[in-house]
Order: C-alpha cells, then sequence, then structure tokens
C-alpha cells in the first residue's frame, strides 16, 4: 500500500450496527434485504434522498406484506436500535490520535444519519459525503470524486472500508486503496486495520 493519511468509513455494517441477539426472528427477517448483494430499488431511492419517509413506509409494507404501522413500528426500531460497533469506534479514536484524517462516505437516508450523526463517535470524523444529501449512491463514481474533491484529498493516500465488495472495487478504480470489512466479525477486520494503518 502506498502511504494512507486518509481514511474514508461506509457507516452501515463497519461504524454502525444492530446487535442481532437483541432482537426477536421476525424482525431481523423484516429486514433481510440488507443482507442481499443488492438493496432493493425502493431502499435505495430513500438512501438516494429521492423517496421520502412516507413513501418507504408504503414500500417497506408492500414488500414485507404487512400494515403500514408494523412498517413504521420496524423501521422506527431500526434506527433507533443502531449502536456504535465497539472494535470499530476504538479503532477509529486510535486512528485520530495517530493524525489520520477520517471521512464518510455512506448510502444513508435522511433519518438515520440525522440520528448517527448524534452518536458519540461521529465527532472525530473531518468530513462526510451521504448519499440522501447528494442524490447519487455508491457504487457511482461520483459520489467517490464528490468526497475527494469537496477535502481536496490525493486517491493515492485515501483508504476506502466499506462491507460491500461492489462499493470497495468502485473506489479502487478511481484510484483509492480498499479494504473490504467484515460485517461478522468486526473484531477480525479491525485487527487487520490496526496492523496496516497502526503498526509502529
Amino acid at each position: 500500500m502506498s502511504k494512507i493519511k486518509n481514511i474514508v468509513f461506509d457507516l452501515g455494517g463497519v461504524v454502525f450496527a444492530r446487535d442481532p441477539r437483541k432482537f426477536e426472528p421476525e424482525f431481523i427477517k423484516f429486514f433481510s434485504y440488507i443482507m442481499l448483494p443488492e438493496m432493493p430499488h425502493f431502499w435505495e431511492e430513500y438512501d438516494r434522498g429521492v423517496s421520502t419517509y412516507e413513501q418507504v413506509l408504503s414500500d417497506l409494507a408492500e414488500y414485507n406484506s404487512c400494515d403500514r404501522e408494523l412498517a413504521e413500528k420496524n423501521l422506527q426500531r431500526s434506527i433507533l436500535t443502531q449502536e456504535e460497533i465497539p472494535a470499530t469506534k476504538a479503532l477509529i479514536k486510535d486512528l485520530k490520535s495517530a493524525q489520520y484524517k477520517l471521512y464518510v462516505l455512506s448510502n444513508m437516508s435522511l433519518e438515520f444519519i440525522e440520528f448517527l450523526r448524534k452518536r458519540d463517535v461521529y465527532k472525530y470524523f473531518d468530513g462526510e459525503v451521504v448519499s440522501c444529501e447528494e442524490h447519487i449512491i455508491k457504487p457511482d463514481a461520483e459520489i467517490y470524486r464528490r468526497l475527494t474533491t469537496r477535502y481536496g484529498l490525493d486517491v493515492a493516500e485515501t483508504l476506502f472500508i466499506d462491507d460491500r465488495q461492489q462499493n470497495v472495487d468502485a473506489a479502487r478504480n478511481e484510484g483509492w486503496q480498499g479494504f473490504k470489512f467484515d460485517p461478522r466479525d468486526p473484531e477480525a477486520s479491525c485487527k487487520e486495520l490496526r496492523d496496516i494503518l497502526l503498526k509502529k
């Protein structure tokens, strides 16, 4: 790897997640599409910021064959139960202490990002590009270019961390370095990143 100065984090599955041990199987199944290789179109449009909260409730109800009341209950619960991943938070804190510049590049809807920005870990980031405010989603090359242009980053010195291979590949296509994060074993991924970024 070239000398890395900038580290860019995806949010969902990398910095934040729901702890599946705290939920009943029905709730996990309701959002099972987040583990699919590609998100459903209606969720991509929500992340893109072109579909409203009210519209996505209708879409979720149709997708799960349930009423809007249950869809809203589950969506609100999904937002409010996002937790900082302890291993990632500790890594971010140490990367900040090591003088790296830290950024967010995430596909995220308005209601989710408003909640996540209030979490303690967010104070460590030097900048962000979020899909719902840009009306572009990863892996579109333009969203990567917006972050590097906005913050004047050298792509060769920039590492992108994401839990979806296609998003990592898109970053590499733009000249970034990339790391595929394993959301099922964040501790192992964070250990590997420590070995790369924080070794003496």
